[in-house]
């Protein structure tokens, strides 16, 4: 594994899952691992529980850790032969060939603009720096793919699954802002690499790119789509009909009625959520509910990643 970008390019997907389940479990001491190593995170975009998680993954592989905010407001050039007398600063080959001096892996975070559904396909941040760099590129969420949420989602399902092939639902949930496409991918992915019973439901014009998640079970009705679920995970994101236009319809909340329909079914968010209006109190505070062990085990997520990364470097 050369680098982290998408669930969908990552061979030893299972292996890292195993991985990441093993770390959490031992009480090992793993710091010798990346010893004298440095970790350079950049983020074009703000975080909490990623910018948290991966330093502390970091720091408990024994590696330097270095962070920066570049803040929205530092604009880059994608396109070579371009003529920069324009508002971009800093052309990303410079970027990327200079930070690949100062760390031994960059993990990068880039959320879309949410304008151009064309533009944002592109992905450009994250693969300008995957073209660039010469050292193992990260992806801490960017326009199409959160890896590491979808890594941490498949630990925590697969440390809480009753049986072999669970039963998985990917539910869409209202916002009252359009929402990127990164987390439903990127779990899609991770669903479709471990091979459980997967459905997802959500409006019709939410389709997810079929080129980057394939063809996925659908079912339109939410109440059908629950019935004997494991595990329910809620999440919104932008129409791909109506790209960057908000869908606040709350008849797609998860409360306990809909819950009942599943197999006691666990209950699952990447954080932060809405309370109320992408899920009730009554899931949230349940028993089911498994939002902070899937928030915990980001650092066990990134450190499969990390630890994967030095072994083949």
């Amino acid at each position: 594994m050369k680098d982290y970008y998408s669930i969908a390019k990552t061979s030893n997907f299972k292996s890292l899952v195993e991985q990441g389940l093993m770390m959490k479990q031992e009480a090992s001491d793993f710091s010798g691992i990346g010893k004298d190593k440095t970790l350079v995170i950049i983020f074009f975009s703000p975080s909490l529980r990623t910018r948290i998680s991966t330093h502390k993954a970091g720091l408990k592989l024994g590696m330097h850790v270095i962070s920066m905010n570049a803040g929205d407001g530092y604009q880059m050039e994608f396109d070579l032969g371009s003529i920069m007398n324009g508002n971009t600063a800093e052309h990303i080959k410079e970027a990327a060939k200079v930070l690949s001096q100062f760390g031994d892996m960059i993990a990068i975070r880039a959320f879309p603009g949410l304008q151009s559904k064309e533009d944002d396909l592109k992905d450009q941040v994250l693969k300008g720096f995957i073209k660039y760099a010469t050292v193992p590129i990260i992806n801490l969420e960017s326009c199409l793919h959160h890896p590491l949420q979808g890594l941490a989602d498949a630990i925590t399902i697969e440390g809480n699954k009753k049986t072999a092939k669970p039963k998985v639902v990917l539910s869409w949930a209202p916002h009252p802002k359009a929402l990127p496409l990164a987390v439903p991918i990127s779990f899609a992915q991770a669903m479709n690499a471990m091979d459980y019973d997967f459905v997802v439901t959500h409006p019709q014009g939410h389709e997810l790119p079929p080129e980057l998640v394939g063809d996925l079970n659908i079912e339109y009705d939410q109440r059908k789509a629950f019935e004997n679920a494991d595990f329910v995970y809620a999440k919104s994101w932008s129409s791909t009909q109506y790209y960057g236009i908000p869908n606040p319809d709350l008849s797609w909340i998860v409360d306990a009625e809909k819950m009942a329909f599943t197999n006691n079914g666990k209950f699952m968010h990447c954080l932060p959520i809405r309370r109320n209006v992408v899920a009730s109190d009554s899931v949230l505070d349940s028993e089911n509910a498994l939002i902070y062990e899937q928030a915990g085990n980001r650092v066990f997520a990134a450190q499969s990643v990390l630890h994967s990364l030095i072994e083949h470097s």
